[in-house]
């Protein structure tokens, strides 16, 4: 099961109390005040975890609690502080506050941690509230309650590539030829549920690209119909789009208008889609309509770079993830290089 969406209901460890004692020895009967600080309650954590890829983790568990603080003890020993609630989600995760709609989190890093809750403060014993005029208090603070809060939590991935194509354009296909993902592939629409990640891997570079195969769209995906439209926010991370489309124009289908309709409603969902570079693979050229379709398509969209491809005899494939390693390359920021190794200093 794949969930990329899902809401919590978080609570932050409220703090410990403090403690009311007095110091009794054999030699000190009325010794001073010695009670103790109580321990800060456990915040509620939002961690990025590189291992994971979804969010069903939360689905079935929407209820997180920060642990109580300790309460203080005496002879000056404060509470141990409440262990915090780490919520481990996959990087691209988005944490909304339900109450306001505002985006609080971002994770993009492996590690990345954000407080979604913080935990109470201890209550002071009464060693704290000795004085001049009172040398023997018996107040103690109760310790703060742990702040609450409803989140909703959304999964935008985070990949190199986005493929996009119309059911049955060859995508999962595709994907299972350059990638280490395994889809499944059948010659029926919506073989694919849910977005597929991938790595190509690059031996000969060492390197590697990440790609992102989403369900696939149909007309009117913007506007909730079909699949594709719930993934549709998987591609707002990615360098490149790469659209796939069926060449060979099967159930009597033109590829330029696919081409048209993919682009109208990336552009429905988010114009932005639009600004971001795009490669088109031209699949199913083992047909003879191929051929002729590619002409036709070649002859419109002249400023468009197209590559064809076939995922059932492989041609044009190794090109293909050529040219994706390039143009992801191009698009990578640019490591600094310090002074030193400016220098050549080692």
């Amino acid at each position: 099961m794949f969930i990329d969406e899902t809401t919590v209901k978080v609570r932050a460890g409220d703090g410990g109390r403090g403690c009311a004692s007095f110091r009794r020895e054999k030699y000190e009967p009325w010794g001073g005040p010695n009670g103790g600080d109580g321990g800060k309650g456990g915040d509620v954590v939002l961690r990025g975890d590189d291992d994971q890829n979804n969010l069903i983790d939360f689905k079935f568990k929407p209820h997180w609690n920060g642990e109580r603080g300790e309460h203080g003890l005496g002879k000056d020993c404060n509470g141990r502080e409440g262990r915090p609630a780490i919520l481990r989600v996959p990087l691209g995760t988005v944490a909304y506050n339900v109450a306001t709609g505002e985006v609080v989190a971002e994770i993009l890093e492996d590690h990345q941690e954000f407080v979604l809750c913080k935990g109470g403060k201890g209550g002071f014993g009464n060693t704290k509230f000795k004085s001049s005029v009172n040398r023997s208090p018996r107040k103690t603070g109760p310790g703060e309650p742990g702040e609450t809060g409803i989140y909703r939590l959304e999964l935008k991935s985070i990949a190199d590539i986005g493929l996009v194509g119309f059911p049955n354009a060859g995508k999962s296909s595709l994907t299972n030829l350059i990638t280490n993902a395994r889809p499944k592939t059948a010659p029926y629409p919506f073989t694919t549920l849910h977005p597929q990640i991938g790595i190509i891997d690059y031996a000969e570079d060492y390197d590697r690209v990440i790609m992102a195969d989403i369900p696939g769209l149909i007309a009117g995906a913007s506007d909730g119909k079909g699949l594709g439209h719930r993934f549709l926010k998987h591609l707002e991370r990615c360098k490149l789009l790469l659209i796939i489309l069926d060449m060979a124009g099967t159930d009597t289908r033109d590829p330029r208008d696919d081409y048209k309709q993919l682009l109208k409603e990336l552009e429905l969902y988010d114009p932005a889609l639009l600004d971001k570079p795009r490669l088109v693979a031209a699949n199913k050229m083992d047909e003879d309509s191929a051929v002729v379709n590619l002409k036709k398509f070649a002859k419109r969209y002249a400023k468009v770079e197209i590559i064809p491809i076939s995922c059932l005899t492989e041609v044009g494939i190794p090109k293909l993830k050529k040219e994706i390693l390039k143009r992801v390359k191009k698009m990578r920021p640019k490591e600094k290089k310090s002074p030193k190794a400016k220098a050549g200093v080692v």
